[in-house]
């Protein structure tokens, strides 16, 4: 099982974990949400929980749990700038539907 980062996506969580001040990485996760019944939640990790999974780009760390691990298997985390709009995006093999507004995802 693999995560793996662009390596846009490496410089911009670097550079949030710069501004922050702390902490050694960013957590992917899933949660149950949407109107598809799943959505992807990013958060920073200050200390890892038992049973995490550790991917590494670049010196930046990717943290995810077992649970999710089994949604986000092959996943490509990607950082686009489209315009005025900025934000990061989950190339993920395992969706096999999206919402409409593209919040939430079905495997």
């Amino acid at each position: 099982m693999a995560i793996t980062m662009t390596d846009a996506a490496a410089s911009r969580v670097k550079a949030f974990l710069d501004n922050r001040g702390k902490g050694i990485g960013l957590r992917l996760g899933v949660r149950t949400s949407g109107c598809s019944g799943m959505a992807y939640v990013l958060e920073f990790v200050d200390d890892l929980q038992q049973g995490d999974e550790v991917f590494e780009h670049d010196g930046v760390k990717v943290i995810i749990d077992p649970k999710s691990l089994v949604y986000l298997d092959g996943t490509e985390l990607d950082f686009a700038k489209e315009g005025l709009n900025e934000g990061f995006k989950f190339n993920n093999p395992n969706v096999s539907s999206e919402c409409g507004c593209g919040e939430s995802f079905n495997v």
